[in-house]
Parts: structure tokens; sequence; C-alpha cells
């Protein structure tokens, strides 16, 4: 879930009022962008003074099964180096980072970083992992990274939705666009009440995910049918 830390991502971002890539995407919900942690300082520099928010997505997990020790000195840099960045998502005063997992991670993944973060506190929104429901340590919240379908709610405190999903080396799509299917799952993400409404994604073109202005589904209002559908879903009312 990527927002293209630009003036024209910023300014497509507040039409939707949902951050368009991230969490937050109902009425009453904070506006925010979930950032590759490759890209932060100039995200966050993007966002300053925009009303949008930035959480974290740290992507390591999801390569390997970085150590206790690693994931401390990673979870320390963010906390001391942007925790205080008023852009920087906060839950009860905590930064929000999302955590990519891979098929190979369970219950000894989620245990690796209560004890990294013990210390540190930041609010972790952890990508399902094998028998997640069962495992003693449990993060604050979970989230599903699975665009080949329409939606994703696994009752973790998430909501997600994707437009559709062709990755440029696939000669077929996983999941066709329809903008109607679209706007009924904004609606149903909305109506879910979940505290993480995600969108997947704002501008993933490599796994053609995007709902930004596009060629393809111009419209008259300059930002396209998808972000025209969560405009026109009240999803920017704060």
């Amino acid at each position: 879930m990527r927002l293209t830390p630009s003036p024209s991502g910023l300014a497509q971002a507040d039409f939707t009022g949902c951050g368009a890539a991230g969490a937050g995407a109902g009425a009453g919900f904070d506006s925010v962008a979930v950032i590759s942690t490759s890209s932060l300082g100039e995200s966050f520099a993007a966002a300053a003074g925009s009303g949008l928010h930035i959480a974290t997505y740290y992507e390591k997990e999801g390569y390997g099964d970085p150590s206790v020790g690693e994931l401390h000195n990673d979870l320390q840099y963010l906390a001391s180096r942007y925790g205080t960045d008023s852009s920087f998502y906060r839950i009860d005063g905590r930064p929000v980072v999302f955590v990519w997992t891979d098929m190979f991670d369970g219950c000894a993944t989620l245990t690796r970083w209560r004890e990294a973060n013990r210390d540190i506190g930041v609010y972790i929104v952890m990508k399902v992992v094998l028998g997640f429901r069962l495992c003693l340590d449990q993060p604050d919240a979970w989230h599903q990274y699975g665009p080949a379908t329409p939606t994703n709610d696994w009752g973790g405190g998430t909501y997600a939705i994707s437009p559709g999903f062709w990755k440029a080396n696939e000669a077929e799509p996983r999941l066709e666009r329809d903008v109607a299917r679209w706007t009924d799952d904004i609606a149903a993400m909305l109506a879910s009440g979940e505290q993480f409404q995600l969108i997947t994604s704002f501008n993933e073109w490599g796994e053609g995910t995007a709902i930004e202005s596009a060629p393809e589904w111009a419209t008259a209002s300059g930002f396209g049918a998808y972000l025209d559908a969560l405009h026109a879903a009240g999803s920017g009312r704060h």
C-alpha cells in the first residue's frame, strides 16, 4: 500500500479524503497512507501540513526472519528518528507500523516482535500468519494483503478492498477491474466499522492495483472513476 509523496498524489488523496492508500477510509476516521520504510523521509516532508498522516510498512519480515536485536534496532530508529513527526500516524500516542509477513511466519514471529517492541511500544498491525488466531502473543491489530480478492475482512480490526490485480509479468489479471463492484465494496468497507479500512492500492502499478487517475478510467472530475467512487461514498467526511 503506497502513496507517491508528491503534490499530485496528495491532491488526489485529499479529493477522496481517505488517504487513498491507507487506513482510516471511513467517516470519522483519520486519513492515513501506509508507506514503505524506504521512502519515509520524503513522504513525511510531502505530507507536512496536508492533513494526511503516514504509517510505515515494515517489509523486511516478509523476506527473512530478522532477529530480536535487529527488529529492536529498526523499531528504535523509527521511533527516535520519526516518532515525534507530526505526520506520523499514532494511536494513543504510539507510532503505527504495519508488518509484512510471508507464508512461513507463525506464532514464533509474533513472539520475536513482542520481545523486540517491549520497551519501545510502537503500535503493530501484523499481516496474518499461519494459525494467527491461536497464537499466545498477539499484535495490536491484524491486516491482510490479498488484492487478488475484491475484499478482505479477517475480523482483526481491518477491512481491505482492491480494484483489481494484474501483475506486470503475468499474461492475465488475477482480479478483473469492475468499477460497479468497486463502488459496492467501498460501501461494504465503510459499513464494516473496522478500525483500519485499507485500499490496495493508490499507485502500486507493478501489481495493477492502482486507483490514482489514469487515461484508462478518466472522468470529467480529472480524478478518475475509482477516486470519484470514493469521493461519492462520503469517505472524505472526518
